[in-house]
């Protein structure tokens, strides 16, 4: 009860009238001209003078006043803060992924943030990382998995690199080698995953200047996989595909080491709903229960 008595003074002071105030707080005058009488015996001092001109602040009031207002403050970042902590029992999600993000983070980390907010929906859009970033900007999803760095003006958070592996069929010659050599990508025929303008796979040959036999180009990493399994040439991978995959392949590092580095991507991140904010906190359970299958 005495925090609407506050915000009967408080509103009595914005607007010089007990009458005003109780129009806004939905109070009668009387109503208000109470709870301000209740104030004054209570604490033993007038907060106003009253005459035929209407009120004013006594000495006592005017010291007053700066402490009621923040404890009315309070009072509302609290009622918001409530509301939102209610607002997250639904809602939707929106993601832009790609597919080994899709395949073996979002199902863990959906399932650990499923258990504490049943209610929340997801929906997930699979692309490209060029198309990710589209729909980031245009507001399509609420944010997005990339590989990092995208273009400027999206707010980006760091995850982890991931490593770029060769990939061979189990009887290839150098199934037993430790580190794959570069030069020998120009040996086999080579199956090309492609994901959009960002080709780190194409960014590997033009570092070190060479043009592999490429025989066969997809964005499906599963098809990649197939092929090489059925000896038709190899290829790079990103090593998150690689975690519990059915195809009898291996998967080799390369001699100069290659990385990917995933972050997950926004327009704003004081922007997002409350439920996607929550949702960024649980990324962490995105290895809980992964496992690197062939290598």
């Amino acid at each position: 009860m005495n925090i609407q008595k506050y915000m009967a003074f408080v509103k009595a002071v914005e607007y010089g009238s007990f009458t005003r105030a109780a129009d806004s707080l939905n109070y009668t005058q009387s109503g208000i001209s109470r709870m301000i009488s209740d104030l004054e015996t209570e604490w033993g001092v007038f907060l106003f003078e009253r005459g035929r001109a209407g009120i004013s602040l006594t000495s006592d009031g005017l010291k007053l006043l700066p402490h009621l207002k923040r404890i009315c403050n309070e009072q509302e970042n609290l009622l918001m803060q409530v509301e939102e902590l209610n607002n997250i029992q639904s809602g939707m999600i929106r993601i832009g992924t790609f597919s080994s993000v899709a395949t073996h983070w979002l199902p863990i980390i959906i399932k650990f943030f499923k258990k504490d907010h049943p209610n929340i929906d997801f929906e997930l859009l699979l692309g490209d990382y060029t198309e990710i970033e589209n729909w980031i900007i245009e507001g399509r999803v609420d944010f997005g998995f990339l590989r990092l760095p995208t273009k400027a003006g999206i707010e980006t958070i760091f995850l982890e690199q991931d490593r770029l592996l060769v990939v061979i069929p189990q009887d290839h010659p150098l199934a037993n080698c430790d580190k794959f050599p570069i030069n020998e990508l120009l040996n086999n025929p080579f199956m090309l995953l492609e994901k959009g303008a960002k080709a780190e796979i194409s960014e590997i040959f033009e570092r070190h200047q060479i043009s592999p036999q490429i025989q066969f180009t997809t964005w499906d990493d599963y098809a990649i996989m197939s092929m090489v399994e059925n000896g038709l040439g190899i290829s790079i991978l990103p090593e998150l595909i690689l975690h519990r995959i059915p195809y009898q392949v291996l998967a080799k590092e390369l001699e100069v080491p290659a990385f990917r580095n995933i972050g997950i991507a926004m327009r704003e991140h004081k922007s997002l709903t409350l439920a996607s904010k929550r949702f960024l906190e649980y990324l962490p359970y995105r290895n809980r229960e992964s496992s690197l299958g062939n290598n």
